[in-house]
């Protein structure tokens, strides 16, 4: 109802009258003992009532007051929780929540000076003004608050108390450098978070309490602070407020904060304000800064220590008399200026702007006919904006609360519905979320907590009160394990705690190999290496490894003990060099002089010492002798040959340098060199002489060619560059041929028996089977000493098209269209011979014929211009065995030429009888084909080195007496025989010994035949 102008006067009276009771202002810094003093005195009276600035403090306080009093005695008032038993004598409240309307005999107002806030100012100032005890009033504060306090109340009577312990300056330093029993202040949320996830960590854990934690969070966390599972605390400015903890050093992490308007650097009392928390009673505290804050200024530092502030000059003010008569006369009555000197009307509030908002709707102007529906409107427009949304949604809030309240009908009967409430309840009623969601979902149950306890609001006060404060609680729970879980660590803050107490500690490594200090994980043992928790970071992670040494001295003896009995078959190498037993590394190879046998390098910490160390790395270089004997097995045999002597010695040694495989271009001249007796020597070991590679095929499996890839690589290596750097991934086991890496390194696919070809790499066994399916083609003349593509060959590398055609041209084939005439049909095809009964040295296991070879004597690889009496076709001896002709073909055929030594074609072809071989009727037509023939090798390169070459062998035939041509006559035409070279008179065979196992042996003896016919 409106307040009549008599009752003004009456008010105004009363207000003078408690002006004039005396009131006593106990003033000093932090450490003081001043709100303590008050309630011991409000103890000692019947009654009492005191008004504190923050509802974690009045929880603290009613906590206190119960222990002595009884919970029947002592009630509990905040805007968001009430406990009132019938007989309350004593009265523990925020200040904004104080009922004045009650009497007691002691009343007190903590925190006094914050009657000069812009925003909660004029709370203050009006319990200063209007709120008294019959008996006792205490106004408790900061020295700031005594000139404004002296001016409004001239009778007051003041007592100050000297801090209790001294508070000195210690500069900045690093988080990580803070004392034990440290608080971190910050004046944000992402802030607080940040330093606790940082000292969490480097130190432990840390424990967060902000303004915004319900007082469960924030009294579960002071717990863990105040026990010492944790050295650090990381709050707000709140712990600024009467918040008494055993804090023996502040740090500042800023020393500015936005104040809902702008962004300001704190002044000096309130930074004393709050570093006033070091030093609880008689223990002297310290405060800095750290991280980034601004070093305060030499004055500042000083004024802090010596407790010397800036007076406050007014004190907020706000007419506590308001008219409701209507809502003009309300805002009129709100804009009353005090008319006394030291006050100073109050900024409009969050309750003013909501008011004002709400005003504007149509339906709230329609609903405020009655100084009660308006005092109704003031009431819902005082409900505090918990949630920190935006005034309009705030105010839309408040709206749809007040139509609910003036709501007539039958359903509502001026309260909240039950079901739209519920409803509210039930979104907020859940407890998953990380730290973030559940504080918002705590921010908005604090606003349902707040109208619960309005009782005149709601059908059913005491059951939503009930509700709310449950979902609060489980909220609350919720976001304490959160902050538990994310900011402290429990395992190294139990651990330092122990250390710090001396006691020994359990220690223990169990059959996964975790390494558990007192039931907590440490970290694990893999092989010889024990390796900490990731988590545990800085001295954190120290403590951790000291406490787990002594278990892993004991440990690791054991587990080499194991290494050195256990059999070959539990340890393996890895494709990068690594030894590895029990599924870990316990070593790796490092590269040395001799290829076969590489350095072993143990993997272990200091823990593995003395003869323990010893003994396993003696086991391990057996074990990698062992190893490579048994996987390189022809290649190790090779190497301690003592049945290969003269050149054959020399490629043995090349072929175990390049771990089995040799391109034969590098090594041409010195097989030409060899006779057969050297050459047996060598195929004896599995050595395979090939039209393009020297290699031994049983090194082409799998395994060996892993174990290969690795020794070349360890080979390789430098100290610049790790072995397996930047290596591709090596061909999958069973393919025959894969596209080419172009950044591999050299001699990469050559380390798993892979030829580079064009664009593909190609198995080098596949690489002869396609020359071997080449070779016939050619010595048929079926294309007039070319061949075509085939299926057969491409299936064999498993590619076509393109990347055949490149892979061929790598060899050193071109090809061209020509016309051609292709086979009758029915004419049989030129089949590459075959013996019945390949001997076993001609056939490795797995693998196809050998390709035939002869010996320097058969003259295989001269120059073309000297070839042409290699010309020996099947059937022109019908007496020849069918196994000598197989060799004979297989022989004289271009097999065991490089691309660029094939002898000229016309040189190879056989006689025909009739040089124009004019075509029969029967002939097919011929047709355009893309035919392939090996390119003449240039020696020098180039025109010029071709006629080197030609000048070269004219020399030759001149000091061997051969004829001259000088133009007269003409070189043969295609399908002519030429002239056969003279034998040179000086010229003898030379002496061989032929392999009796070996195909040439029956070569020989028809070579001999054919020259015998031909004389």
């Amino acid at each position: 109802m409106s307040i009549p102008p008599s009752q003004y006067a009456s008010a105004e009276a009363r207000d003078r009258l408690a002006e004039r009771r005396r009131v006593t202002a106990v003033l000093g810094p932090t450490n003081t003992g001043k709100t303590h003093l008050a309630i011991e005195r409000m103890m000692g009276h019947e009654t009492g009532m005191i008004g504190l600035p923050l509802r974690l403090l009045a929880r603290e306080v009613y906590d206190r007051v119960v222990k002595v009093k009884g919970p029947r005695n002592v009630a509990l008032i905040t805007g968001e929780e009430k406990i009132l038993p019938a007989s309350a004598r004593y009265f523990i409240c925020t200040v904004e929540a104080m009922p004045l309307e009650r009497e007691v005999d002691f009343l007190a107002v903590d925190e006094i000076q914050l009657a000069a806030d812009r925003e909660r100012g004029h709370t203050f100032t009006d319990r200063l003004l209007r709120a008294r005890g019959h008996s006792e009033t205490m106004m408790l504060g900061s020295e700031t608050a005594r000139g404004l306090i002296q001016k409004l109340l001239p009778e007051t009577h003041f007592i100050n108390r000297p801090r209790f312990s001294e508070l000195s300056w210690t500069g900045s330093k690093k988080i990580t450098r803070l004392p034990r029993r440290s608080a971190v202040v910050a004046f944000s949320a992402d802030q607080v978070y940040a330093i606790a996830e940082l000292i969490r960590r480097q130190r432990g854990g840390a424990a967060v309490v902000m303004g915004a934690l319900s007082p469960r969070t924030r009294n579960a966390q002071v717990a863990l602070y105040q026990s010492g599972e944790v050295d650090f605390l990381v709050a707000t400015d709140a712990i600024g407020m009467g918040l008494n903890m055993d804090v023996d050093h502040v740090a500042f992490a800023s020393t500015g904060k936005f104040d809902g308007r702008q962004h300001r650097p704190l002044q000096v009392s309130e930074l004393a304000q709050i570093a006033g928390r070091a030093g609880r009673y008689m223990n002297d505290g310290t405060f800095g800064v750290t991280g980034d804050a601004t070093i305060p200024s030499e004055e500042t530092i000083s004024r802090i220590e010596n407790h010397q502030f800036e007076p406050d000059r007014v004190f907020q003010w706000r007419n506590p008399h308001l008219d409701f008569s209507s809502v003009a006369a309300l805002m009129r009555s709100l804009e009353i200026s005090p008319g006394r000197s030291g006050l100073a009307k109050a900024q409009v509030g969050d309750d003013l702007e909501a008011l004002m908002r709400m005003v504007r709707d149509p339906d709230v102007s329609g609903c405020l006919r009655s100084p009660m529906a308006i005092k109704r409107l003031w009431e819902v427009a005082q409900v505090p904006d918990f949630r920190k949304t935006l005034a309009s949604e705030h105010a839309a809030l408040l709206t749809r609360l007040f139509l609910f309240l003036m709501d007539p009908s039958k359903e509502n009967g001026g309260c909240i519905p039950d079901d739209w409430l519920g409803r509210q309840m039930q979104r907020l009623d859940r407890t998953d979320g990380d730290i973030d969601i559940l504080a918002a979902r705590l921010a908005h149950i604090r606003t349902w907590t707040y109208v619960a306890n309005r009782a005149d609001w709601l059908h059913n006060p005491t059951h939503w009160q009930e509700r709310t404060r449950t979902i609060e609680d489980k909220l609350s729970d919720a976001l304490h394990e959160r902050l538990t879980q994310r900011f402290i660590d429990r395992r190294t803050s139990i651990l330092m705690k122990r250390l710090r107490q001396n006691e020994e500690l359990m220690t223990a490594v169990n059959g996964d190999g975790e390494v558990l200090v007192e039931g907590e994980y440490v970290g694990r043992l893999q092989g010889f290496v024990f390796v900490p928790d990731p988590r545990a970071e800085g001295e954190q992670g120290r403590i951790l490894r000291n406490a787990a040494s002594q278990a892993l001295a004991g440990e690791i003896s054991d587990r080499a003990q194991r290494l050195v009995t256990a059999p070959d078959a539990d340890i393996s190498l890895s494709e990068h060099g690594r030894i590895l037993w029990d599924g870990h590394p316990v070593a790796e190879l490092k590269g040395s002089g001799n290829i076969l046998l590489p350095g072993v390098e143990l993997i272990a910490g200091e823990e593995l010492n003395g003869a323990a160390r010893e003994s396993v790395q003696t086991r391990l270089d057996a074990w990698l002798k062992m190893q490579i004997a048994n996987v390189l097995a022809p290649l190790v045999a090779l190497r301690d040959a003592t049945d290969i002597e003269g050149l054959a010695r020399g490629i043995a040694f090349r072929l175990v340098e390049n771990l089995g495989t040799l391109t034969r271009e590098t090594v041409s001249e010195d097989v030409r060199a060899l006779d057969q007796a050297a050459r047996g020597q060598l195929r004896k070991h599995g050595v395979r002489f090939g039209a393009y590679s020297i290699f031994m095929p049983a090194l082409l499996k799998p395994a060996p060619a892993r174990l290969r890839l690795t020794l070349w690589a360890l080979h390789r290596a430098t100290a610049e560059q790790e072995p397996f750097e930047n290596l591709p991934a090596p061909p999958t086991p069973g393919l025959t041929s894969v596209p080419a890496d172009q950044a591999a390194p050299e001699g990469f696919y050559e380390a798993v028996g892979f030829r580079v070809c064009g664009t593909r790499a190609v198995r080098i066994d596949m690489l002869e089977r396609v020359a071997d399916l080449i070779r016939p083609i050619i010595a048929a003349r079926t294309y007039n000493g070319g061949f075509t593509v085939t299926p057969d060959m491409m299936s064999l590398v498993g590619c076509s098209g393109e990347e055949f055609s490149s892979l061929l041209r790598g060899l050193g084939y071109r090809s061209q269209i020509e016309r051609v005439k292709p086979p009758k049909v029915g004419e049989p095809k030129a089949e590459e011979p075959k013996a019945e009964e390949p001997k076993p040295e001609m056939q490795a296991p797995g693998m196809v014929q050998e390709t035939a070879e002869a010996g320097p004597q058969d003259e295989i690889s001269a120059p073309a211009t000297m070839a042409p009496e290699r010309r020996s076709p099947a059937g022109e001896d019908a007496e020849t065995p069918p196994d000598e002709a197989s060799a004979v073909t297989s022989a004289l055929a271009p097999e065991a030429y490089l691309p660029g030594e094939q002898p000229a074609l016309a040189e190879m072809a056989p006689d025909s009888g009739n040089p124009e071989q004019a075509p029969t009727e029967d002939a097919p037509a011929e047709v355009e084909m893309e035919i392939w023939r090996p390119q003449r090798r240039r020696h020098g390169g180039g025109k010029e080195g071709g006629e080197r070459n030609k000048s070269s062998r004219r020399d030759k035939r001149k000091q061997s007496g051969e004829p001259q041509s000088h133009g007269e006559k003409k070189p043969p035409r295609r399908g002519e025989r030429g002239p056969r070279p003279q034998q040179k008179p000086d010229r003898k065979p030379r002496e061989r010994e032929p392999d009796p196992d070996s195909p040439f042996a029956a070569l020989a003896v028809l070579k001999e035949r054919v020259r015998g016919n031909g004389s």
